[in-house]
């Protein structure tokens, strides 16, 4: 079993900085396929950015250069380095876990934290 508890959200304008991170619990973090997918209210959850047990990335085309994945096993924490943030990355953002390969396919995570709210200002 493992438990994700997203942190970092908040509201800041357009091209500030934000730092999520999601804190997991269980053993065997390191060999877990992580990812974080964002939803906008009255839009369906969408892949933001994900990262394998080799720490090999990826990102959906709306945010590459501007966001930033990164893990770090001893800490069992994985974090998204968001920059020159836009209005319409608000969403929810939510952290996922799933043992195996890396998938941008939300119904493929086992695990989910409750989400951490960001907005962004013009």
């Amino acid at each position: 079993q493992v438990q994700l508890v997203e942190s970092g959200g908040g509201l800041v304008q357009a091209g500030g900085s934000l730092r999520l991170s999601c804190a997991a619990s269980g053993r065997t973090f390191s060999s877990y396929a992580m990812a974080w997918f964002r939803q906008a209210p009255g839009k369906e959850r969408e892949f933001v950015a994900g990262i394998d047990w080799r720490s090999i990335t990826s990102y959906a085309d709306s945010v590459k250069g501007r966001f930033t994945i990164s893990r770090d096993n001893a800490k069992k924490t994985v974090y998204l380095q968001m920059n020159s943030l836009k209005p319409e990355d608000t969403a929810l953002y939510y952290c996922a876990a799933r043992g195996g390969s890396f998938t941008s396919w939300s119904n493929d995570y086992t695990y989910w934290g409750q989400g951490t709210q960001v907005t962004v200002s013009s």
